[in-house]
């Protein structure tokens, strides 16, 4: 009977977590098509792109300061209680960007909306802190907890997927007078998530998973820094995550650019067309990662992210060389109706980097964690401060992109991905087994 509850329990917790899985997605994922809104605001200024990247950024640069007290909230108050901070916050970060509408839709607004987009970065790093290790400790580590959060991250992909199409369809075609307050129905609907979240999980039973589990009295002799393989880790999840918000970031303002230099011109609503064509990518990384649930306790995370980042790295050189050579059709959502439109080819190799990158957060988590014992806490809030990358990177391809184009700014995640290859076959081995972490 005992074991049969605390199945269950189990169960609960799992679904628990991957509905949170995807509320992550859903607020992570509102910056880029916003992003668009603000990238017109300022298009005279010579560095759109940037600014329109910038509350991607604040999102990102979020998970530097808070991820270090995420990971200590969990030995102190437990996962549960670190989720509803979380969830509480994002309600707070989300309502912020929500009165941004109301200021002036310049500067003032812009820096409201910033504040707003970097509280949300405090919410979704105390629910990530939670989420991996949580999904990865109820599989009991290996290839099952590297499948629980395979399966998570399909509900996370497709908030994803979702996300940039709604808000690209209400935006539809951006022009001077395109506003904050004509994406308000996408933030009425994320406060409202947050807010049916944080009554539900109040009255949801969850226990802390036994495997891993630490309290205040839990003697630390040494720390996740001591192992070289969680280190390595800590830079591959730095370089993954901008290359998962760079890919599509930059795909969503180059699709949504109607001059010559983008992949836009002469479409109509082309911020919508935008909006579709990055969902798409994220539509990919569902079906990645659906596939991957299935397999990843077959195959290991090493394969996985071998094969995969090599096929990344293909994918974006052959959208560098052939960039607006010729064209294809794709199905989009046009705000009304579903109709086929015309863009460069390279759209449709980057929207494939999404298989690519489908299986690689929850492969870096498991082999960087594999063998951590007691310190899988403590790593993963650093895991968590190194997600400032996703703002990083994406600020400097889209310099690169402001400078130079479109399609060069992918050099950044075509190096990004070839050092993970080298996590993959070098990196993620675990030389430091003769240090006790129990």
């Amino acid at each position: 009977m005992e074991n049969s509850n605390k199945q269950q329990g189990n169960i609960i917790t799992i679904i628990t977590m991957m509905f949170i899985y995807a509320m992550i997605s859903f607020v992570t994922n509102l910056a880029a098509p916003i992003g668009v809104i603000w990238k017109n605001v300022f298009a005279d200024s010579g560095s759109a792109n940037m600014i329109g990247m910038l509350g991607n950024a604040m999102n990102f640069l979020a998970y530097l300061f808070m991820s270090i007290p995420a990971g200590k909230m969990l030995t102190k108050i437990g996962y549960k209680k670190t989720a509803l901070v979380g969830i509480a916050t994002g309600f707070v970060g989300v309502f912020i960007q929500f009165l941004s509408g109301k200021f002036n839709p310049g500067v003032s607004g812009f820096s409201v909306y910033l504040l707003g987009a970097f509280v949300s970065g405090f919410a979704v790093c105390m629910l990530n802190t939670v989420v991996n290790p949580m999904l990865n400790l109820l599989g009991g580590g290996g290839n099952r907890g590297n499948q629980l959060n395979m399966i998570g991250g399909t509900l996370n992909s497709l908030s994803g997927t979702l996300t940039p199409m709604l808000v690209g369809s209400l935006i539809g075609t951006v022009t001077a007078q395109t506003k904050m307050i004509d994406v308000n129905l996408v933030l009425y609907i994320a406060m409202g998530v947050f807010a049916c979240a944080f009554f539900i999980l109040l009255f949801i039973p969850i226990a802390d998973p036994e495997m891993g589990k630490t309290t205040s009295e839990t003697v630390f002799e040494h720390s996740p820094w001591s192992f070289r393989h969680c280190v390595l880790g800590v830079i591959g999840i730095f370089v993954y995550v901008g290359v998962e918000v760079g890919i599509p970031g930059t795909l969503n303002f180059y699709i949504s650019d109607t001059t010559t230099n983008g992949g836009g011109e002469g479409l109509m609503n082309a911020a919508a067309i935008g909006g579709f064509v990055a969902g798409t990518y994220w539509l990919l990384m569902l079906v990645g990662r659906f596939i991957a649930g299935f397999i990843a306790d077959k195959v290991s995370s090493k394969v996985m992210m071998t094969v995969t980042t090599i096929a990344g790295m293909l994918f974006i050189l052959l959208a560098m060389l052939l960039g607006k050579t010729s064209h294809v059709s794709m199905p989009v959502f046009t705000g009304s109706s579903f109709q086929t439109v015309t863009v460069p080819i390279a759209a449709l190799f980057l929207v494939l980097c999404g298989l690519c990158t489908s299986v690689m957060w929850s492969s870096i988590f498991n082999l960087a964690t594999e063998g951590l014992g007691k310190y899988v806490a403590q790593a993963s809030g650093i895991f968590m401060m190194m997600v400032v990358g996703g703002g990083i990177l994406p600020l400097v391809q889209n310099y690169i992109a402001d400078n130079i184009g479109y399609m060069f700014s992918y050099i950044v995640p075509f190096i990004a991905l070839a050092y993970l290859c080298f996590y993959a076959l070098v990196g993620s081995k675990n030389v430091n087994k003769d240090i006790p972490v129990d």
